[in-house]
């Protein structure tokens, strides 16, 4: 009955994660659908996720002769980027959304995707192990602890790995019983699980645990946040009487409107090696 509700749902209004590409600024076959990484320009979307994604394979030097692992790809733009600016030879994917798999598979036959969740990857019959496994933007709706155990199963030994996740900053420690209580389901409207977040030292400790090395944590807040936010905030949209595409893109932007300025909430970008 769960399954069939839930197939009901995807039907009327799209998978939970699938957004509307094209009311984003990018009407390509294999479309970007993240926040993107907004650095001196609000107007072109398309060059803002691919400025995120060159941000987290220049944080793990991506480079040719490397084995990829591409979690929760979408409709495979981080693919094509991959395969063309960075001339990846052995490239692998894993996405839950069952359209976007078929559409890669027509559009990228070389890439081996897999429709599937990403804390599932042991059970996966890989090929081989990996290089580098890069999760763009995505890390963030699961518990990291499940993610950490998934990953580090199918990387090879020194292998990288690099997400971008959510933290509580240094300020959340001192919140009100009513302002957590208003997070919990500000997060739970982003697919966020407020009890698995943790602050930066639980997330490295939790690193560690996991058999991972070379930690490295910047703070991407404000170029995707406050830059997202701007984007769709000074972006000029025809709307209908009633568009729920629109109005997901336009919740989305509000919510990253409002972590930014609260502070509470921190966007971060992490590599890391495997011992």
């Amino acid at each position: 009955m769960a399954n069939f509700k839930q197939a009901l749902i995807e039907k009327v209004i799209g998978h939970k994660y699938a957004i509307d590409a094209k009311r984003l600024g990018d009407d390509a076959v294999l479309a970007w659908s993240n926040l993107g990484y907004w650095h001196n320009q609000y107007h072109d979307y398309p060059l803002a996720c691919q400025h995120l994604a060159d941000q987290i394979a220049g944080s793990i030097q991506l480079k040719k002769s490397d084995r990829v692992l591409d979690l929760g790809c979408g409709q495979g733009a981080s693919l094509l980027r991959w395969l063309q600016h960075y001339q990846i030879e052995n490239l692998t994917a894993v996405e839950l959304q069952s359209d976007c798999v078929k559409r890669i598979q027509k559009q990228l036959p070389q890439v081996a995707i897999y429709c599937g969740s990403f804390l599932n990857l042991k059970q996966i019959n890989f090929l081989n192990s990996f290089d580098a496994v890069i999760c763009i933007d995505a890390a963030y709706h699961s518990n990291l602890n499940s993610f950490l155990s998934s990953t580090h199963s199918i990387l090879n030994s020194k292998g990288r790995l690099a997400f971008h996740y959510l933290v509580w900053a240094d300020l959340w420690q001192s919140c009100s019983y009513a302002q957590k209580q208003r997070y919990q389901y500000l997060l739970k409207a982003a697919d966020v699980k407020w009890q698995h977040m943790m602050n930066e030292q639980q997330l490295s400790h939790a690193l560690v645990e996991h058999g991972f090395t070379e930690i490295e944590i910047q703070d991407f807040s404000k170029p995707v946040f406050d830059g997202f936010a701007r984007y769709i905030e000074t972006r000029e949209i025809q709307k209908k009487a009633f568009d729920f595409a629109q109005l997901k893109i336009e919740m989305t932007a509000k919510l990253c409107r409002k972590l930014y300025q609260d502070g509470l909430v921190r966007y971060i970008q992490v590599s890391t090696v495997k011992k």
